[in-house]
């Protein structure tokens, strides 16, 4: 099960999520997101864990906790939306079908 854990201090290191997550069970990744620019932490990062009942005892036991002096946020991931983390970016009005002279 692929967990998101979010308001990370951004400090914090994928080993040192490793070490919070080993507890509950068999961790198969870590993964940080870093700005593409700057290669700073965003914060969050995803958790990949073997076994699902303890990637959820994991997700019950840790959200809303404290760690590295920041309350986490830990849930199971969503799907990625196929259109982007921000939808249509189009922008603008919707363009009628039928010219307008």
């Amino acid at each position: 099960m692929k967990i998101y854990v979010g308001n990370l201090n951004y400090r914090t290191t994928e080993d040192e999520i490793n070490q919070l997550f080993s507890d509950f069970g068999e961790v198969k990744s870590v993964q940080i997101i870093s700005d593409k620019m700057s290669g700073r932490s965003k914060g969050f990062a995803f958790v990949e864990m073997e076994d699902d009942t303890e990637a959820k005892e994991a997700i019950e036991a840790l959200n809303e906790t404290e760690f590295a002096q920041r309350n986490l946020v830990v849930n199971e991931a969503r799907p990625m939306n196929p259109d982007g983390p921000r939808g249509d970016r189009r922008g603008g009005r919707q363009q009628d079908s039928r010219r307008r002279y």
